[in-house]
């Protein structure tokens, strides 16, 4: 139903976690180069003498990560219908559900009652499913 939801946001969080990864990674690298631990030698096979090229292996993640984004981004605005304008709106856009419904041209009544029964048929359609992957009735 409203699966790509689902896929962004997690496409999201990894694409988060793998900036975070970077950065602290490259940090790292800095203080290896010319910070505090400069003067340590380093054994070949160490975590540090590896720094580039786990940097490196952490960009290409990321830039597969971010093209993945893009794709699915242009799904996501090919998809026609109410319910799925005001899902993208709120959870991809960032905007509220009175901004939603001033920008579509809806009451704001309206558009929180579509948002949350979009929302109660998301939560039953996961409970569903995990029921049948637990087995559990």
């Amino acid at each position: 139903m409203f699966e790509w939801l689902k896929d962004y946001q997690k496409l999201e969080d990894e694409i988060a976690f793998l900036e975070f990864n970077l950065e602290r990674s490259e940090l790292e690298l800095k203080r290896w180069v010319e910070g505090d631990l400069s003067n340590v030698k380093l054994a070949a096979d160490s975590n540090g003498a590896r720094l580039e090229e786990v940097i490196e292996q952490i960009k290409n993640e990321l830039e597969c990560k971010q093209e993945d984004m893009k794709s699915l981004l242009q799904l996501i605005d090919s998809f026609r219908g109410l319910e799925h304008q005001i899902l993208k709106l709120k959870y991809v856009d960032g905007m509220t559900l009175e901004t939603i419904a001033h920008d579509l041209g809806y009451s704001s009544s309206h558009i929180y009652k579509k948002h949350a029964e979009v929302i109660k048929r998301i939560k039953f359609v996961n409970v569903y499913t995990d029921s049948l992957l637990t087995g559990k009735k």
